[in-house]
């Protein structure tokens, strides 16, 4: 018999998942690490126009995105490109990349990242930026380099 825990399926319905804030995002999260014994992470992300990430790379998860709505530019391999909805993006860990809503309505995408854990990351941004006063910039660098995400000047 096989000594690893067996995870329950996990059900995740409309309006269900825990809503985090940050850098103008706001995530819907879907399953999260505890859902999946680690394995990935999943969640909505909708973005304010002109609202996206700046450039950065993660050393411990790989990330691929499925734009569900909206006018998206990714940046990868040096360039930024605009994308339809229906497009599929993948990030592997250590490729430095981001995304920019570049339209005159919110963006809607379906962002998964493996292995999960990525929300304890936005966990810790969205309190700081729920701060009063609004976001400490540096505190939010360190608190990326502390989960292995390091942003970068393109």
């Amino acid at each position: 018999m096989n000594s690893q825990a067996v995870l329950a399926p996990t059900l995740a319905f409309p309006g269900q998942g825990r809503v985090l804030r940050a850098f103008g995002d706001e995530l819907i999260m879907h399953l999260e690490a505890r859902h999946t014994g680690g394995a990935l992470s999943l969640w909505t992300n909708i973005t304010p126009p002109g609202g996206g990430p700046p450039p950065h790379y993660h050393i411990n998860e790989d990330e691929w995105f499925v734009v569900q709505e909206g006018r998206v530019s990714f940046f990868a391999e040096g360039q930024w490109r605009e994308v339809p909805a229906g497009s599929v993006i993948y990030a592997p860990r250590n490729c430095v990349h981001a995304f920019k809503n570049v339209g005159d309505q919110p963006s809607r995408m379906t962002v998964s990242t493996s292995p999960g854990g990525f929300e304890h990351f936005f966990s810790r941004c969205a309190e700081e930026f729920a701060s009063p006063g609004g976001p400490d910039m540096q505190r939010i660098v360190e608190i990326g380099a502390a989960h292995g995400i390091y942003f970068v000047a393109a």
